[in-house]
């Protein structure tokens, strides 16, 4: 789905930024549902945004410095009693081949191989992430090559991260990568869209949940970018709910938090409508005052603004229209500066998307945040919860019973472009007159 030269591209710009350095990074592991019952594989996402390769057991080794070997694959050989079980593998030669690595070793050898795209670099590039046995294994030779320095005058004497580089690579998207996400996103529009068509009282929240489901897959997705939330009632107010096992009656809001993983770029869109059909005065009135903070917050989402910028639009436009209904009280300025709104909306406006659903980025580099440019992917998703047994904040009025039990969120992917924005994910109808039957 991305030609080899894209990959080729990415590590030729990560190494020219690692000078005299050695990158490492290690493929997923196998994870284990129970017992040995296996998860689907799912590639890390910053291996497989350097190279492609969708195996386990695998390490890349970018070593800019060596004289031969820039570019190192460790795969795991070709072993066809075991493939029977676990599915074939390309091998040493063909992952050479296809996926243009200067060299490649089969991943027993590492331990043997690797001191000699060490030993010369100045730093290891690597991020000590959960994989404590490979941490292990990295921080040894380190330490080895630390205490040969003195003899040999070269080796690296340093461990640095590689998130802070590809931060800054993977938050500017592609051609390609945003050909893939607008396939993602296509195929999740319909979804929805065919989810609120098929949405009515007496159906069960898991239903909507096996529609919504079914298509990503028979749209070729390789599912669920993550759990579904399809929340009806008060389950509307619990940010990850995943049971799904309500029945829906009239009278109920259905909250909708779904979207494919395409290529492994995905969607998340998310929507609430009223399930028999109308909004109930209070329902109606707080999704117009959730729906005009998202879209003043996504009017924010252009070249040139700060990150932040949209998350503080929709918290202003929230808090003024809480006071004026009587469910916040005081000044709106001090309300949220002090964070006394955070029982009614408690959760950040959006994130980066891309190959991870909070997709990698950052958001501040010190006490800057990051700042919109071309080629940004973000969510915009503002909302507002109160549950059954939401108590207010210190100093904030009781809630009325009339409120209770309503949670609404409204989320697009919005892509930053050379002019402004262009909401991707905007084929899902919100407006209360399209969402009214």
């Amino acid at each position: 789905m991305i030609p080899q030269t894209e990959y080729k591209e990415r590590r030729e710009q990560l190494m020219s930024k690692i000078g005299n350095g050695t990158a490492i990074f290690r493929s997923a592991p196998v994870a284990i549902m129970h017992n040995t019952v296996e998860y689907n594989f799912r590639q890390d996402s910053d291996f497989f945004y350097l190279t492609g390769f969708n195996e386990p057991e695998a390490v890349i080794v970018l070593a800019p410095h060596h004289e031969e070997h820039r570019f190192v694959l460790f795969v795991q050989p070709k072993e066809p009693e075991k493939e029977v079980w676990t599915g074939y593998r390309k091998g040493v030669e063909a992952a050479k081949e296809q996926f243009g690595a200067d060299e490649t070793y089969p991943i027993t050898e590492l331990n043997e191989k690797l001191p000699q795209y060490l030993k010369k670099a100045d730093r290891i590039y690597y991020h000590l992430g959960r994989d404590k046995p490979f941490n292990d294994t990295i921080l040894k030779h380190w330490q080895r090559l630390m205490g040969l320095y003195p003899k040999n005058g070269t080796g690296p004497m340093a461990l640095e991260s590689t998130n802070l580089i590809l931060y800054g690579m993977r938050r500017v998207k592609s051609t390609t990568e945003l050909k893939l996400m607008r396939q993602a996103i296509e195929i999740s529009v319909d979804a929805h869209n065919h989810a609120r068509a098929f949405t009515q009282p007496g159906r069960y929240e898991y239903e909507v949940q096996a529609e919504l489901e079914h298509d990503f897959r028979r749209r070729g997705a390789i599912g669920p970018a993550y759990p579904s939330i399809v929340a009806s009632g008060a389950n509307s107010c619990i940010l990850h709910y995943t049971e799904n096992n309500r029945q829906m009656q009239d009278g109920d809001l259905l909250l909708i938090d779904a979207g494919c993983s395409y290529g492994y770029y995905n969607a998340d869109i998310t929507r609430t409508f009223p399930v028999g059909g109308k909004f109930t005065p209070e329902q109606k009135i707080l999704y117009e005052l959730v729906l005009k903070a998202q879209l003043n917050a996504i009017a924010q989402v252009k070249p040139g603004n700060p990150f932040n910028q949209f998350h503080d639009t929709a918290v202003k436009i929230l808090v003024e229209g809480l006071i004026d209904l009587g469910l916040l009280a005081g000044d709106s300025e001090e309300i949220i500066k002090e964070k006394k709104y955070k029982h009614l909306y408690m959760h950040r406006t959006g994130h980066w998307l891309g190959l991870d659903v909070h997709d990698s980025g950052g958001y501040k580099q010190g006490e800057n945040w990051h700042i919109f440019q071309p080629g940004n992917v973000v969510t915009v998703e503002p909302g507002l919860y109160i549950g059954p047994d939401t108590e207010p904040l210190e100093g904030q009025p009781a809630i009325d019973q009339r409120w209770r039990g309503i949670g609404i969120r409204i989320e697009d992917d919005v892509l930053v472009t050379e002019s402004g924005n262009e909401v991707l994910t905007a084929g899902v109808p919100k407006s209360v007159e399209e969402l009214e039957t």
